[in-house]
C-alpha cells in the first residue's frame, strides 16, 4: 500500500521553543489538563508496580487530541479551556441514555435567557415511520441551580432538562431553542441490558473457531471462502449438533496485491474483504457467454490447484484469479429485480460505500505509487475529478460488497435454517491499517500521530504497538458517533453473534506517540457508556449475541459492566487459574463468558501440550528467558493440567495426546460458561501455529491451511468423517 499522507498533526510536531515541556519532569497544571481530557498519568505494570507518565508524552497525546501543551503557556491556556468547554455548547454534542431511566441534560444559555428543549424520535425508527412523522416531545426543566459563568467575555447560566425514562430504543434528536437560535445534538437510547436467545441464556451452546482461510473445499480457489463457510455451518449443526461457528475478521484488505495478510489489520473495518467471494455462486454467472465462462474457468484452475498444497496460502494469487473473474461477471446483465436491490444495498450504505469504493478504486488506479498530497483529502476536488474518472471502478468495488454481503447472507440463513441456536460468529477487529480506507475517509475522527499498542506485560516485554490510529473520543462524541454506527450496523449485518477484539479498548486505549516506544504510551479514557451502549443497541437491532476479547490488564469492575450490559467475556483454560496455579474449577467459571482451550495466537492444543510454543518461539528468535527453564515451566503446566483432569475422571494413567485435547473440552464443557468454543484444529490435531506475535516475514502468520496431526491438508468434504473429529465431537456432546 503507498504511503498516504494525511493532513493534521502527525508526530510530535511542536512549536520551537526555550520553554518546551520535554522529559520526566511533569508540571502540575499539565497533569491537570491531562486528567481533564481523559489521558491517564500513570497506570499500573504487569509486575505489580505503578509507572508515571512522561511528560513529553502527555503532551504528544494530548497534542493528538487537538490540545496544544507543548509550552507552559498552551497548557495555562488549553486549562482554561477545557474548564469552560461545556459552558460554550448550548447541548452536549451527544447524549447516549439508558432505555428506563432518567438523565439529566445540561443546557447552556446567556444568563437569564428562556430556553425550550424538546426531543424529536428519528424518521428512521419504526415507531415514527408507522406515525409518517417524527414525534415531537417536549423536555421538562428541573430545579438545580449551578452559578453562571463568564465565558469568552459572556455570562453563560445552565439550565436542567431531563430526558424521561420511556423514550423507544433508537437514535434520536435532542433540540434546544434559545434566543432564535436552534441547536441540535444526537440522542441515543440503548438496552440497559442486550438480550441473550433461550439456549444460551438458560444452558450452555458449543460451536467451532475457525480461520475461514484455512478451510477449503475441492470447489475453493485455494482459500475457504463465505461457500465453504456456509457448508461448514450447515455441516457442524446436522453431524455436530453444534450451535456456531465463529469465523476471523472478514474486514477488507487492500484491493491490489501485496495484500496484507492478518485479518487483524484491515483496510475497513466496516466492509467485507471480497477474496471471501465464491465467483461461481453469483446468479449473474448464468448470464455469461461461453466465452466469458471460458475466461472465469481460465482465471479459477490455477488457484484451485492449490487447494490441496499443504503449504502457505498464496492470498495475493487467489485475489489476482477472483478479481480477474469478478471483472467478467460484473459486466454481466441483471435482472430488473436484483439490479433493484443492487441500488437498494448502495443506497442503504450510503457515503460510507461511496468513499470506500472510491479509495479502491484510487489504490488500484496508483497501483502501490504514493498518493499524491491532493488525494489525501477525500473531500477535495481532485479526488471529485478522479473519482468521476473511475466511475465504472467506483462502481465495481461498490457491486463487490453487494455480492459479498449477500453470500454473508446466504451463510447465516443456512447456519439459522440447519437448527443453530447462533449461526455465525463474526470479528471484529481493534484497529485499521494507518494508510487505509477507513484512515482516509475518518480522518476528522481519528487522532493522528499516534498508534494503538499495549504497555509491556509478561509475553511482550518491550510492550505493542499495533500502527493502528485511534478514534479521537471527543471527535467521536462531536460526530455524533455515526461512523462507529455506521461501521457496527454494518459489521453486524447477517450476523448471529460478535465477537469484539480487545473490547477494553471501549474503556481505555494505550496510546503510543509517533517514535516512541511502544512502552512510552499513555491509556487514554473513552466514554464507555456511550460506546457500550451503542454496540449494545446495535446487536440488539441485529439480534445478535456480543462476545469481548476482555484478556490482559483490565480494571476490576469493566467484566461486571460488562456482563450487566449482557455481553460475555472470554475465558482461556491455560489461563484461568486458582490462587495455586491450577485450571481453574469449571464450576469457578464465569457465567457470562465464551470458554476455550486456547486462542488464535497459541499452538492448537496438541502443539501447546508438547511445549510448541516455546520450539517456534526459540527458532525465531523471540525468546528473552532460557529456553530450558519455559520448557520446564511448560512441562510442569502440562502435568498440573493432566493431574487435574485425572483427579475430576475425565483421563486415565498415562493418557495419549488426543485423549488430553478431549478431556480438556470435556471439563470445559462442565463449565458455567454459556458458550464453549472448540478451535477447528483442535479438532483434527494440526499442530502448526496460524498466528506467532511478534513476527511479520519469518513466520506465515495468518496463511496456514487447515491440516491434520501428520500435516496433511483437510477439506470442507472430509472433515466430519475425521476420526479424531468424530471423537472430539462425541465427547462435547455427552460431557454435561
Amino acid at each position: 500500500m503507498g504511503a498516504l499522507p494525511v493532513p493534521g498533526f502527525d508526530g510530535r510536531i511542536v512549536p520551537v521553543s526555550d520553554d518546551l515541556i520535554t522529559g520526566d519532569d511533569v508540571p502540575a497544571e499539565l497533569l491537570e489538563l491531562a486528567a481533564a481530557h481523559g489521558v491517564l498519568t500513570e497506570h499500573h505494570t504487569f509486575a505489580g508496580g505503578t509507572e508515571r507518565v512522561r511528560a513529553s508524552t502527555l503532551v504528544a497525546v494530548l497534542e493528538a487530541l487537538g490540545v496544544p501543551a507543548a509550552t507552559p503557556q498552551q497548557i495555562t491556556h488549553s486549562l482554561q479551556r477545557a474548564r469552560d468547554e461545556e459552558w460554550r455548547s448550548v447541548l452536549p454534542p451527544t447524549v447516549v441514555v439508558r432505555q428506563g431511566e432518567e438523565t439529566r441534560v445540561p443546557v447552556h444559555v446567556t444568563d437569564g435567557a428562556s430556553v425550550h428543549v424538546w426531543t424529536e424520535v428519528d424518521g428512521a425508527e419504526p415507531t415514527a415511520r408507522l406515525s409518517q412523522h417524527r414525534p415531537r416531545r417536549d423536555l421538562e426543566q428541573v430545579d438545580a441551580f449551578v452559578e453562571p459563568r463568564t465565558v469568552d467575555g459572556r455570562r453563560v447560566g445552565r439550565a436542567t432538562f431531563v430526558v424521561p425514562a420511556d423514550l423507544p430504543l433508537g437514535w434520536h434528536s435532542l433540540h434546544a431553542l434559545s434566543e432564535g437560535h436552534e441547536t441540535r445534538a444526537t440522542l441515543v437510547v440503548t438496552p440497559r441490558r442486550l438480550e441473550l436467545p433461550p439456549a444460551v441464556a438458560e444452558g450452555q451452546v458449543w460451536g467451532f473457531l475457525v480461520q475461514l482461510y484455512s478451510v477449503r473445499s475441492r470447489t475453493s480457489w485455494g482459500l475457504g471462502d463465505l461457500a465453504d463457510l456456509a457448508d461448514l455451518a450447515w455441516l457442524t449443526a446436522h453431524r455436530a449438533k453444534g450451535d456456531f461457528v465463529a469465523v476471523n475478521p472478514l474486514a477488507a484488505a487492500e484491493p491490489v496485491t501485496p495484500m496484507t495478510p492478518s485479518p487483524y489489520l484491515p483496510t475497513s473495518r466496516r466492509f467485507l474483504n471480497p477474496v471471501y467471494v465464491r465467483v461461481e455462486d453469483i446468479p449473474e454467472t448464468a448470464y455469461l457467454s461461453a466465452a466469458d465462462r471460458s475466461l472465469v474457468e481460465w482465471a479459477a484452475d490455477p488457484v484451485r490447484e492449490l487447494t490441496e498444497d499443504p503449504g502457505p496460502i498464496d492470498r495475493d494469487a487467489v485475489w489476482e484469479a477472483k478479481k480477474a473473474a469478478l471483472d467478467v461477471v460484473f459486466t454481466a446483465p441483471r435482472r430488473a429485480a436484483r439490479q433493484a436491490a443492487y441500488e437498494e444495498f448502495v443506497e442503504e450504505q450510503g457515503k460510507g460505500l461511496r468513499d470506500f469504493a472510491t479509495w479502491c478504486a484510487i489504490a488500484e488506479h496508483l497501483a502501490g505509487k504514493e498518493w499524491p498530497r491532493e488525494l489525501s483529502d477525500p473531500g477535495s476536488a481532485a479526488v471529485a475529478a478522479l473519482r468521476e474518472e473511475l466511475a465504472e471502478r467506483v462502481e465495481f468495488y461498490c457491486w463487490l460488497q453487494w455480492v459479498a454481503d449477500e453470500q454473508k447472507h446466504t451463510a447465516q440463513r443456512v447456519a439459522r435454517e440447519a437448527g443453530m441456536a447462533v449461526g455465525i460468529m463474526h470479528d471484529l477487529p481493534v484497529g485499521v491499517h494507518p494508510e487505509g480506507a477507513d484512515a482516509w475517509a475518518h480522518q476528522d475522527v481519528l487522532a493522528r500521530g499516534v498508534s494503538v499498542g499495549a504497555p509491556p506485560d509478561m509475553y511482550n516485554q518491550q510492550g505493542q504497538n499495533w500502527s493502528q490510529p485511534p478514534w479521537n473520543p471527543r471527535a467521536l462524541a462531536r460526530a455524533g458517533y455515526v461512523p462507529y454506527r455506521d461501521m457496527l450496523r454494518t459489521v453486524l449485518r447477517h450476523a448471529g453473534a460478535l465477537r469484539v477484539d480487545h473490547i477494553l479498548g471501549l474503556f481505555r486505549l494505550w496510546w503510543v506517540p509517533g517514535g516512541a516506544k511502544a512502552s512510552e504510551g499513555a491509556y487514554v479514557r473513552y466514554d464507555h457508556e456511550a460506546l457500550v451502549g451503542i454496540l449494545c443497541l446495535e446487536a440488539h437491532r441485529a439480534g445478535a449475541i456480543v462476545v469481548g476479547e476482555d484478556l490482559g490488564v483490565y480494571e476490576p469492575w469493566v467484566r461486571d459492566y460488562l456482563a450487566d450490559r449482557g455481553i460475555l467475556g472470554t475465558s482461556v483454560l491455560w489461563f484461568e487459574k486458582d490462587d495455586d496455579g491450577r485450571p481453574l474449577p469449571p464450576e469457578k467459571y464465569r457465567r457470562m463468558t465464551l470458554a476455550s482451550v486456547g486462542t488464535h495466537d497459541m499452538p492448537p492444543t496438541a502443539g501447546y501440550l508438547a511445549g510448541e510454543h516455546v520450539d517456534l518461539r526459540e527458532r525465531l528468535g523471540l525468546l528473552t528467558e532460557d529456553p530450558q527453564v519455559l520448557r520446564q515451566r511448560a512441562r510442569l503446566e502440562r502435568d498440573t493440567a493432566v493431574r487435574t483432569l485425572a483427579e475430576r475422571g475425565l483421563v486415565g494413567d498415562d493418557p495419549s495426546e488426543r485423549e488430553i485435547v478431549e478431556a480438556l473440552h470435556r471439563y470445559l464443557r462442565r463449565s458455567r460458561a454459556a458458550m464453549v468454543g472448540v478451535q477447528l484444529v483442535d479438532a483434527v490435531g494440526e499442530r502448526r501455529s496460524q498466528n506467532q506475535p511478534g513476527t511479520d516475514q519469518e513466520y506465515p502468520n495468518w496463511k496456514v491451511p487447515l491440516g491434520d496431526a501428520a500435516g496433511n491438508v483437510v477439506l470442507v468434504e472430509d472433515l466430519f468423517d475425521n476420526a479424531r473429529l468424530r471423537s472430539l465431537v462425541q465427547a462435547l456432546n455427552t460431557a454435561r
